[in-house]
């Protein structure tokens, strides 16, 4: 087992089962994530005894960089885990902090069809430790902080999520990474039980809906997802969701050239989120080599931009980043297998 895997009450629990007191958990904590030592043999506040257990019982490896990119404001990471399999995440840097956007699983089964990370089919979900591992090894390689989170990478969070709940009560425990949940964000295709599960989560974290498409024709042509999970039920759960959590949500909507730019669709997404505790974030398409979908035109996402505001719907266009290295989701992992 790897100790950046257990949650702070996990980690209790281990020691109350060991015939130790939970505050070692604490203790142990503050270790790994305050203090950034990755040898348990240097937790020199605990018994020598105790510390020899836990090199019994746990590992602590961060996942391999094996490659890094590098454009204006942004970095995109490879990483190699213990089983060889590949994963990506991306550093972003904006004029309030650094943004990491981790990656929850091996490749991913939601199959859409604009996104290099769906043409890999999924191989398995991330453990806790290694999503965690991500945002420690990136903090290492650069020697800064990260004060941002979103689970945006390789995978749908949701359909890996006893380890991505784990995962954000380590990172946002102010004895773990420390990182506010606010300034964590969750985007999920629209798996609706687990939509539902998440309206209890504890913590206040942000939800982005990957939405795509206005209609349930279109969307099922490019998010196969929408066959198991329709737009009209996913946008009632987002509905619920807004009431029992009374939380805004993010709407995603990459714009892809003469497929769901067109000012009927713009008309026809601003119906569908009137009166919605929403804002839509406008993503220009990354372009990748193997697939067919180009990026709209710079005056096609003005208009679609412009159409949504007149009709009183909150929306930003997401700023471009990494033109200059593999960009898309995905793309890096795709050179290497």
């Amino acid at each position: 087992m790897n100790l950046y895997g257990l949650t702070l009450e996990k980690l209790e629990k281990y020691f109350e089962n060991i015939g130790e007191k939970k505050f070692k958990a604490t203790q142990v904590f503050e270790w790994i994530y305050q203090k950034r030592e990755e040898k348990i043999e240097n937790f020199s506040n605990i018994k020598k005894e105790i510390r020899n257990r836990l090199e019994e019982d746990f590992k602590m490896e961060l996942p391999e960089i094996i490659k890094r990119e590098t454009d204006v404001l942004v970095e995109k990471f490879l990483f190699c885990l213990s089983d060889s399999e590949k994963i990506e995440a991306v550093l972003m840097r904006h004029d309030y902090g650094l943004s990491v956007c981790v990656s929850s699983q091996v490749g991913c089964n939601m199959g859409c069809k604009f996104c290099e990370s769906g043409r890999l089919k999924k191989v398995r979900n991330l453990e806790t430790y290694e999503m965690v591992g991500q945002i420690l090894a990136i903090e290492k390689e650069i020697k800064e902080r990260i004060s941002r989170v979103v689970i945006m990478g390789i995978g749908e969070p949701l359909d890996n999520y006893e380890n991505v709940m784990n995962f954000i009560k380590i990172i946002n425990h102010p004895k773990g990474i420390a990182i506010g949940s606010r300034h964590i964000t969750l985007s999920t295709c629209g798996i609706i039980p687990k939509i539902k599960l998440l309206s209890d989560f504890p913590l206040q974290i942000n939800l982005a809906l990957s939405l795509h498409a206005p209609n349930d024709e279109l969307r099922s042509k490019i998010m196969p997802i929408n066959k198991a999970y329709p737009l009209m039920e996913v946008m009632e759960t987002i509905k619920e969701y807004i009431k029992k959590t009374n939380r805004r949500v993010t709407i995603e909507y990459i714009l892809l050239k003469e497929i769901n730019d067109q000012m009927s669709h713009a008309k026809e997404l601003a119906k569908l989120l009137k009166g919605m505790n929403v804002y839509v974030n406008l993503i220009p398409y990354n372009e990748t080599n193997h697939i067919e979908f180009k990026k709209s035109t710079k005056s096609t996402i003005n208009a679609f931009y412009e159409t949504l505001q007149k009709e009183k719907i909150n929306v930003t266009v997401r700023r471009e980043f990494g033109k200059n290295i593999s960009a898309a989701c995905g793309q890096l992992r795709s050179k290497e297998v």
